[in-house]
């Protein structure tokens, strides 16, 4: 026979408090307000057709697909229809806020910071010991050896080496600055001169750098990143008095 626990109000900030979450829930809060205070400045408004839309799309990343999930759901999360119905309207809000503010100045913003959306595929095998890296290097200039023979004597993780060292799809933010400027100055298919960090020597083979394209997928992530940008410096200029007692 199990035992019934109950959870009040009480319980529930202290666990918020004691588990330092108070920062990020203020944050939250912050952010809603300004978001709101904003959107009734510029008389944003928002129609039922894009409040279905939203409501359509959080079902469907939270993988509500019946009445029963959904009716789960707000209860595992504490919430009311109306707390949902808020739910949704807040982030209709914001995602027409942002476009209100920074529609315009995507596109500029592209053409300005164009180089950190470019995309390089390519391969990396990492190794400790820097006269072998040079020899290899040189093996693979002369065609003695192969990327992939390369990565399946000395890449230690097993699915890195079935993937010959295929790192993907990288950005210059995701490598360091000393490897991130030899890969994107180079020409696809070349194998770079071993190049030393913190964390080895590293050998790489660019097969492709991939320009960017300003499609759909982009303009919504600059318009999210000019967004968030944006909301950091309204926080910034907030004066918050945090009132937990009742």
């Amino acid at each position: 026979m199990s035992n019934m626990l109950t959870i009040s109000r009480e319980d529930i900030i202290q666990q918020v408090k004691i588990s330092c979450q108070i920062p990020s829930i203020v944050e939250g809060i912050v952010t809603r307000k300004i978001i709101t205070q904003a959107a009734q400045e510029r008389k944003i408004q928002i129609e039922t057709e894009e409040l279905q839309v939203v409501a359509d799309n959080l079902r469907l990343v939270s993988n509500l697909r019946s009445a029963d999930a959904t009716w789960s759901w707000l209860q595992k999360h504490c919430l009311s229809l109306d707390d949902f119905e808020e739910l949704v309207y807040v982030s209709a809000l914001s995602s027409k806020l942002a476009q209100n503010l920074f529609a315009d100045k995507v596109e500029p913003f592209f053409v300005e910071h164009q180089l950190d959306y470019a995309h390089a595929a390519i391969c990396e095998v990492v190794l400790d010991d820097e006269d072998l890296a040079m020899e290899l290097f040189y093996s693979l200039k002369e065609g003695e050896i192969s990327f992939p023979e390369v990565a399946s004597q000395y890449i230690q993780d097993t699915e890195l080496r079935r993937a010959a060292g295929y790192r993907g799809k990288v950005r210059r933010q995701d490598l360091k600055p000393e490897i991130s400027a030899a890969v994107f100055a180079a020409t696809p298919g070349q194998i770079l001169k071993p190049i030393v960090t913190s964390k080895g020597i590293h050998l790489i083979l660019v097969e492709e750098l991939i320009q960017p394209q300003l499609d759909n997928l982009l303009r919504l992530k600059i318009t999210s990143d000019l967004f968030s940008a944006w909301i950091k410096e309204q926080i910034e200029q907030v004066e918050i008095l945090t009132q937990l007692d009742s």
